[in-house]
């Protein structure tokens, strides 16, 4: 039952050779590792005007130089991680450049940084969009968590489904939502341009305005840069593009930062001309399609574009999150569970996990995108900075053609970045900082975990001067048992395979009729010998692992092996094991840290 639910939820198994049909093309990789870029226009000019608000309309005009500012650190992003790309064509973005130019420590901190960042975009995604659709329909505004909750396990069940399946499904909605805020900028500059609308605003290009200080300004341009998180998810994702991958991802980034940047320009000149302020009932772009559109078809076709978008950006972390777990894990420091595919060829762990945790923060976080957008936020720039600076040094030391070129861009876009950052972190250090306790908490997880596969590594390796192992000198197999029953009759024609010397033990519990049993036993089994053992305390396992123990040391000393065999029944119905003890199972956890003990199961299948 559990089989066939999996497969009309997930789709059959797909064959190692079929991974190449996994690759995407620019026109799906723009669907789904933009997604997330695209869609913070619908929130970034908003976060600007937010914060110029506090000195009133005036301070509009401000956003028109903040926006240039914004639209230079875009362009210095793109070139950067194009530099990126064609450097380190195998993706991974800040955690590679920092791993071969920094260090073991600033790459931990990269790659920490963007996995939490993919948990957060996730999180930010669905919330912003729930926040939306449940503005339409605001008696559903109670159930906003479940619906979200919801919404997370919808797109994890479609990667669960494949890469490129996924592509499929989400290429419609991103692309009417290009088309829409495409419309939406084009149709309403054509009508300035035209004379058909008349400018609204009240805030005067270079006009002087009261109480406008350096910090505040510096405040609605770093807010305002949250327009640029998701840039970095290409450089993340090379591995997942046709060849020539470098080639078509660079393609595809150039793709996005060019309707990135128009969309950006043309919303925030808009919104200038309108006088468009925010407002706590409506959003910054609803208000200007209302001003260029109306309250029509094509209105309200933007605004569910624009929650479907906001929704769908959550997909951006389910693609670039398990192909940097999988590079992390390869080199040791995420478990290795993180590099297996599962049946579709994804990285089923991953996503699973990825889902799991985005849906403890909304709920964490109550649902609330205001609470988990400045930790996004934060967070995003820590690796545009180490990624710059990585690259920064790599130019100096390697020195290539044109270098000095590649350095100033790395170098502008370091500067812009770290200042974003700073900026951030002190202006919402209410709400971010547990980064400060949280990230310190990761690397150190990623150190533990590396250190202890290097040692395990040690451990295992066989050296080419090693000899074998000197052989024991005989196995005592020992058989636990509760009755005399098939099942043990099978353990015990095993037994004799593989020693000559047999133990039998059966712990005495409660009203067992010890005697009967001893009867039993030697008209059945003369040949073996069993030990029964009593428990004052109704406890089977201790008095077992007692006896086991003390031959163990016995054994250990005269250099001769102990071979735990274990009779389980197997049940015919998965819910039967509801109805049986767990004693086998629980006496294998117990054993299984004892030393010089081999422990073996044997099944026996049962009919009914």
């Amino acid at each position: 039952m559990f089989s066939q639910a999996k497969r009309l939820l997930i789709g059959k198994p797909k064959k190692n050779k079929e991974l190449q049909n996994e690759k995407i093309s620019n026109t799906k990789a723009l669907v789904i590792l933009s997604s997330d870029a695209l869609s913070s226009v619908a929130y970034g000019p908003e976060q600007i005007l937010i914060v110029l608000s506090v000195l009133g309309a005036i301070a509009a005009w401000y956003t028109l130089p903040i926006t240039a500012f914004i639209l230079i650190l875009l362009i210095t992003l793109v070139l950067s991680y194009r530099q990126v790309i064609y450097a380190y064509p195998h993706g991974s973005g800040a955690y590679t450049v920092s791993k071969h130019n920094l260090g073991e420590k600033w790459s931990l901190l990269a790659g920490g940084s963007l996995l939490v960042d993919y948990i957060l975009t996730v999180a930010v995604s669905i919330s912003s969009g729930t926040d939306a659709f449940v503005a339409a329909f605001p008696s559903l505004y109670e159930k906003r968590i479940l619906i979200a909750c919801i919404l997370v396990v919808l797109i994890l069940i479609l990667n669960l489904r494949g890469l490129t399946e996924s592509a499929t499904v989400l290429s419609y909605p991103v692309y009417l939502f290009i088309f829409g805020l495409i419309m939406l900028i084009v149709f309403g500059v054509w009508k300035v341009a035209t004379g058909q609308a008349e400018p609204q605003t009240i805030s005067v290009v270079g006009s002087s305005v009261p109480g406008v200080t350096f910090f505040l300004l510096l405040k609605a341009f770093s807010s305002g840069a949250s327009s640029l998180t998701g840039v970095e998810a290409i450089s993340n994702s090379v591995k997942s593009f046709k060849d020539p991958a470098p080639k078509n991802a660079v393609k595809t980034l150039i793709a996005m930062g060019s309707i990135l940047g128009f969309m950006l320009v043309g919303m925030v000149y808009l919104t200038y001309f309108y006088g468009i302020m925010p407002q706590r009932e409506t959003t910054v772009l609803s208000q200007l399609a209302k001003q260029v559109f109306g309250e029509n078809v094509i209105f309200y076709f933007i605004q569910g574009a624009t929650v479907l978008i906001l929704i769908l950006a959550a997909n951006t972390g389910f693609t670039a999150f398990p192909l940097l777990a999988a590079n992390m894990a390869k080199d040791k420091y995420m478990p290795h569970m993180f590099t297996v595919r599962g049946d579709r060829l994804g990285y089923s762990n991953s996503i699973i996990i990825l889902g799991v945790l985005a849906i403890f923060l909304i709920i964490g976080f109550n649902g609330k995108t205001e609470n988990l957008v400045p930790l996004y936020a934060v967070g995003v720039f820590i690796p545009f900075t180490l990624a710059q600076l990585g690259m920064m040094i790599k130019w100096i030391k390697e020195k290539p053609k044109h270098w000095k070129k590649k350095l100033a861009i790395n170098t502008l876009g370091t500067v812009i970045t770290f200042t974003i950052f700073m900026i951030l972190f002190i202006t919402k250090m209410p709400h971010v900082w547990p980064i400060l306790i949280f990230l310190p908490i990761v690397v150190l997880m990623f150190v533990r975990i590396h250190k202890h596969y290097i040692n395990i590594a040690k451990e295992l390796h066989v050296s080419e001067s090693h000899k074998s192992t000197t052989t024991k000198s005989k196995n005592l197999a020992i058989i636990p048992i509760s009755g005399i029953t098939n099942a043990v009759d099978k353990s015990i024609a095993y037994a004799k395979l593989t020693s000559d010397d047999i133990i039998v033990v059966h712990v005495a519990v409660g009203e067992t009729n010890e005697k009967k049993l001893q009867a039993k036993w030697k008209s059945l089994y003369p040949d073996i010998r069993l030990v029964v053992l009593h428990s004052e305390y109704r406890d089977v396992i201790k008095p077992i692992t007692r006896f086991i123990d003390k031959i163990n040391h016995k054994a250990t000393a005269e250099d001769y092996l102990i071979t735990v065999i274990i009779p389980q029944f197997i049940t015919n119905r998965r819910w039967h094991n509801l109805l049986h003890n767990q004693t086998s199972f629980m006496l294998k956890v117990h054993l299984f840290y004892r030393k010089n003990i081999v422990i073996s199961t044997i099944p026996y299948k049962l009919k009914h």
